[in-house]
């Protein structure tokens, strides 16, 4: 009876593993999810994970066991990225007149308004002035925004650059008037006046291994290599550029997609993570979405300047986080990952998303693991098959047998 029993027993056992082992079998790679404790929680990607991950992270799956349940949990991949809203605020053009200190520009809104960002456009293709920013609540007396801001313009064959944002800190006025210190009549064709607000994402620096940087006489082309350390998310890359005369540059920053062997060594196949221009005029700082990389290459076009004194640069990225529900949290779990032929999960959270608790607790993801039940399933050639290679003998011979036996009939 006691034999019968552990019989069963070791069955049922057996009848799990193989169930998990079939749900789990393409991945190649785990890590133990610690930590669970309730329904909800995020848990944060380690860096070293995304060498292995396919890109779009389509193969993502958790997966736990439960007694004999090996059960999916559904799950929301998140990037903590800036989230940037602009509203365009009421105002209307009520004077224009001109002194000894330029033009000057008046706008009214029915209320106070808080604004931090104006954007001018002019019929004029080439400028270079100075703009002065006041608010009033009475239209009498007036407060000081902005003073000296160069507002710039530049439009031939070789560029096409313009500056004329003003951003400030958030002011609350009824009246905002702009002076333009130029020697001819500025022709203002807009003023887009807005606020606009930023709720701070989560980033993390990211380190690089080498910065080489080389000047190109014959392109006249700044060009510098970055490798980093590890493939990483980057979305924020600033310059160490000089500031002791003014320039603007065309440039653009690729991040390498793969790479393939030549007589000159490894190449690599890029794309375009940003294209621009680098100013004195703007802070050389740039956002860009969200990317894996591990090598990238910025090209500056110099045309027929002197190249821009370049002491190293700032890189960051956007962490990526996942927020999981775990209908059973007793149950031990594990994210896997690996799978070149995956695609990306449908779960009904999605739509939900809302009802998700603000504040959740982290768990931890641990150190990858091959998996033990991954395996990959390989279909031999029918004619490596020796069964096959005996009826297909066999036929071959009959068939000879009958024509042979035709032909002497005849």
């Amino acid at each position: 009876m006691m034999l019968k029993l552990k019989i069963k027993l070791l069955t049922f056992f057996l009848i799990c593993v193989a169930t998990a082992n079939a749900q789990t079998a393409s991945f190649q790679f785990k890590r133990n999810i610690t930590g669970v404790n309730t329904v909800w929680h995020k848990m944060v990607l380690p860096n070293d994970l995304y060498k292995k991950a396919n890109a779009g992270f389509d193969d993502f799956r958790i997966f736990g066991i439960n007694g004999k349940d090996t059960v999916e949990v559904p799950y929301l991949l998140k990037q903590r990225a800036d989230q940037v809203t602009t509203h365009d605020v009421a105002f209307k053009q009520i004077n224009q007149s001109s002194g000894a200190d330029g033009y000057y520009y008046t706008f009214q809104s029915p209320e106070n308004n808080t604004i931090n960002q104006i954007n001018l456009a002019f019929k004029q293709g080439n400028f270079d002035w100075k703009v002065k920013l006041e608010g009033s609540n009475d239209n009498l007396t007036w407060f000081s925004i902005l003073k000296d801001y160069r507002i710039l313009s530049i439009k031939n064959n070789a560029t096409d650059y313009q500056f004329t944002k003003l951003s400030f800190p958030d002011a609350k006025y009824q009246y905002f008037r702009i002076a333009i210190k130029s020697p001819v009549q500025p022709d203002l064709s807009e003023a887009k006046i807005s606020k606009t607000d930023t709720i701070k994402g989560t980033y993390q620096d990211v380190k690089y291994q080498s910065f080489d940087l080389k000047n190109d006489v014959s392109s006249k082309e700044t060009v510098i290599d970055i490798v980093l350390t590890s493939p990483v998310p980057l979305s924020y890359l600033k310059l160490n550029a000089q500031r002791d005369f003014d320039f603007y540059r065309p440039f653009k920053i690729e991040y390498a997609t793969d790479s393939f062997k030549t007589d000159k060594g490894i190449q690599y196949n890029y794309a375009v993570l940003y294209e621009g221009t680098i100013s004195s005029l703007e802070k050389p700082e740039f956002s860009f979405s969200n990317t894996i990389a591990a090598r990238l290459k910025i090209t500056i076009q110099n045309n027929d300047n002197k190249p821009l004194r370049l002491s190293g640069l700032v890189l960051k990225g956007n962490i990526y986080e996942i927020i999981a529900r775990f209908d059973q949290p007793k149950g031990e779990y594990a994210l896997y990952y690996g799978n070149e032929k995956a695609t990306a999960p449908v779960y009904e959270i999605e739509k939900f998303e809302s009802k998700i608790p603000i504040n959740l607790t982290s768990v931890n993801i641990g150190e990858e693991q091959k998996n033990p039940s991954y395996h990959i399933k390989t279909e031999k050639p029918l004619f490596e098959n020796k069964a096959w290679l005996w009826v297909l003998m066999a036929l071959i011979i009959v068939l000879l047998g009958w024509f042979s036996f035709k032909m002497l009939r005849n």
